[in-house]
């Protein structure tokens, strides 16, 4: 303006820019996003975009490699199945329950502290439910703990649901040679993997491992490993645990299985060759048809072992299949254990 300015000029010019301060401030103070001193929106107040970022694995395909294929996951699922108790509780340790649409196919009672969450999904079969049973629950996945949830009389192959357009998993800890407690853990990572719940699944291992390493702990150096013998079942013959999860955890309990060296998880065996190895201790898994009992009675009555260690000492174990399972109970299956061999170490 060349002109000087009219002094009603000037004070109106103040006041309308006195107003416009006034009412930024008044939209500051009424909630408006805060600022740093760039302008820039501060991280104080994350928008929902913000949120969305922190998570981008989330939205990334799980690609792993189990029972000898290479399985892609796109999102977490949102409907699972899972067919035996070890791996079901996998899920509810995991926190996954509302994820599950079925379950089958119980050994015994469920975790206590999991039964909440299991009471909450419907039990499809008291075994393998059929193919249509499964298929009209619509999963989008099905995890199994054994091969034979996906074989013949299962609910049908990996690559039958795949075609389905359903995912699968199979514990691969449950199904391979000499399996290690550390391959446990994988399997429950792989799961945390496959759900997106890393973080669950890596603070649930790092509790078990603490866990057991209090029972270690405890137990301290064994020089002299007791020798153990397993026994699931069988009356003319016995069926037996051979290298096989269980004698992972007797190793850690500080024992020896007697029949470790059968290349295979689990081996019939005769009663004369049990005698021959005479085994310390004597593990009773409880489970099927044969009640408790009738197994302790057979193995204390039959007059073949009379002359074993662990029947003149009366030292038998009890463990439940449960326990004995690659799942979320090794702490609990390692305390049995190393409590049932060295009484002694584990007395206040």
């Amino acid at each position: 303006m060349k002109a000087p300015e009219k002094k009603w000029h000037r004070l109106w010019k103040g006041s309308w820019s006195a107003l416009v301060l006034a009412l930024m401030l008044i939209a500051t103070a009424c909630g408006s996003p805060a600022t740093n001193g760039q302008g820039e929106q501060s991280q104080e107040t994350p928008t929902p975009a913000t949120q969305q970022q922190a998570q981008p694995e989330a939205d990334k395909p799980v690609t792993l490699q189990n029972n000898g294929m290479e399985m892609t996951y796109p999102e977490a699922p949102k409907r699972a199945i899972t067919l035996n108790q070890h791996v079901t509780e996998v899920m509810l340790a995991l926190g996954l329950g509302d994820k599950m649409v079925g379950t089958a196919y119980l050994d015994d009672q469920i975790l206590p502290e999991l039964k909440e969450a299991y009471d909450k999904v419907p039990v499809l079969s008291n075994k393998y439910p059929s193919k249509e049973v499964l298929m009209a629950a619509e999963p989008d996945f099905v995890y199994a703990g054994w091969k034979s949830g996906f074989g013949d009389k299962g609910v049908g192959s990996m690559e039958e649901l795949e075609k389905a357009g359903i995912k699968s998993y199979l514990h691969e800890s449950s199904n391979k040679a000499a399996p290690t407690v550390e391959d446990v853990f994988t399997d429950i990572q792989n799961i945390g993997r496959i759900f997106r719940v890393e973080d669950r699944a890596n603070e649930l291992v790092s509790n078990m491992k603490t866990e057991m390493e209090q029972t270690t702990s405890k137990l301290g150096k064994v020089d002299k490993p007791l020798q153990v013998f397993v026994y699931d079942s069988g009356e003319e013959q016995a069926f037996t645990a051979a290298n096989n999860y269980m004698t992972a955890l007797i190793n850690m309990a500080g024992g020896k299985n007697i029949f470790d060296d059968i290349q295979k998880g689990w081996a019939d065996v005769s009663w004369e060759e049990v005698v021959s190895r005479n085994p310390d201790v004597i593990i009773i898994v409880d489970y099927g048809d044969k009640s408790l009992e009738q197994k302790r009675e057979l193995l204390l009555s039959k007059k073949e072992l009379a002359s074993v260690s662990a029947i003149q000492n009366n030292r038998l174990i009890v463990l439940p299949l449960s326990a004995a399972s690659e799942g979320v109970r090794g702490p609990i299956a390692l305390k049995i254990l190393a409590e049932g061999l060295y009484p002694e170490k584990f007395k206040q």
